[in-house]
């Protein structure tokens, strides 16, 4: 599975053996660092999950050889995919607001029986007069061991990028229940098996259609596009206003972040009581402050974050990135400046 995605040009990474998540990182990337800086890339190890991601043959046979019981995760955004992960899971309904993020639900529309992101995406493409995507059969389908539906497409205009979401943001979602996998994310591959169940095509479609258009379209629009100032759009002999530009942490970032990292990271000795979710909940506060102010890059600090809880809670990743987006998105509202900063 692993060389026949690779084939497709989708770089692979292990999964832990039977799990959907990756393997524990080597003992020298316990202690967190950024994934671009870390020597285990170049040495050929799988430290750091989908940052580690490659097409690499060799690699891949060298991987799987040492471990044939990995399962195996595709990195999307180096992969151009961008993936629909549709839930179903047994979770109170929100209030109308937070189902389709930005598009209002009057009280004449009947939500009997809505209960899950299968519904909700079907909601969002009848209001658009559009197919539901969880029934098309022109593109790989996925259905998943908890009874939800990975739907993937293929991005036809590389140079416009989608970040990766959860149907729960109160950020940037595109409906509830329906997460979306693409920068910064990956996906389990069709055909993996976990102690939860299998990862099965839904029909003989083995190849990502392009991505439609009215999904790119709302995609857009719920924010899942990193917006750009076009030089076009400012006037002339006015000086355009500083764009924030992602860069690495500066020190004094660091010097803030690592101890509330460090924090959450020594939960994992502990099982309970460890007050995991306030500390992974202030971490990424912080982080979310550093981030607007200009001192820490978005995409850093969500794989921080998320290196960093996968560590202590390893089996509820998605639980923690909920937290995560949460709190950096409550942590923008505050831009931080640490001392020794300018």
């Amino acid at each position: 599975m692993a060389r026949w995605c690779a084939r497709a040009g989708w770089p692979v990474h292990p999964l832990a053996p039977a799990q959907k998540t990756p393997p524990a990182n080597c003992a020298d990337c316990k202690e967190h660092h950024a994934p671009a800086t870390c020597p285990c890339r170049a040495a050929g190890r799988w430290c750091h999950g989908f940052h580690a991601a490659t097409t690499a043959p060799g690699l891949i046979d060298a991987w799987w050889s040492a471990q044939p019981r990995f399962g195996v995760g595709v990195s999307c955004g180096p992969a151009d995919l961008v993936i629909l992960d549709v839930d179903s899971h047994a979770a109170q309904v929100p209030e109308r607001a937070r189902l389709l993020p930005g598009i209002p639900i009057g009280p004449q529309v009947d939500l009997a029986g809505l209960a899950t992101g299968f519904d909700t995406l079907a909601l969002l493409a009848a209001l658009r007069g559009e197919q539901d995507p969880a029934a098309d059969e022109t593109t790989l389908r996925v259905r998943t061991p908890s009874g939800g539906l990975h739907i993937w497409y293929r991005n036809p205009h590389p140079a416009t990028r989608y970040r990766s979401s959860t149907g729960s943001s109160p950020r940037t979602a595109l409906a509830w229940q329906v997460d979306v996998r693409s920068d910064n994310g990956y996906i389990v591959a069709p055909g993996v098996r976990t102690t939860a169940g299998d990862y099965v095509p839904v029909s003989a479609v083995r190849q990502p259609a392009p991505l439609p258009a009215w999904l790119a379209a709302e995609l857009k629009r719920t924010g899942h596009v990193p917006e750009a100032v076009s030089p076009s759009r400012t006037s002339p002999g006015i000086p355009a206003a500083p764009i924030r530009r992602s860069r690495p942490a500066t020190r004094a970032a660091e010097r803030l972040l690592e101890p509330l990292l460090a924090e959450v990271a020594a939960c994992r000795t502990v099982s309970e009581g460890a007050s995991f979710t306030e500390k992974l909940n202030r971490a990424a506060y912080t982080a979310g402050g550093l981030v607007e102010g200009g001192h820490l890059s978005g995409a850093e600090a969500r794989s921080l974050l998320a290196e960093t809880a996968r560590t202590a809670r390893p089996h509820q990743e998605r639980r923690n990135l909920m937290v995560i987006e949460s709190a950096l998105s409550a942590g923008a509202q505050r831009p931080l400046h640490p001392r020794g900063s300018s």
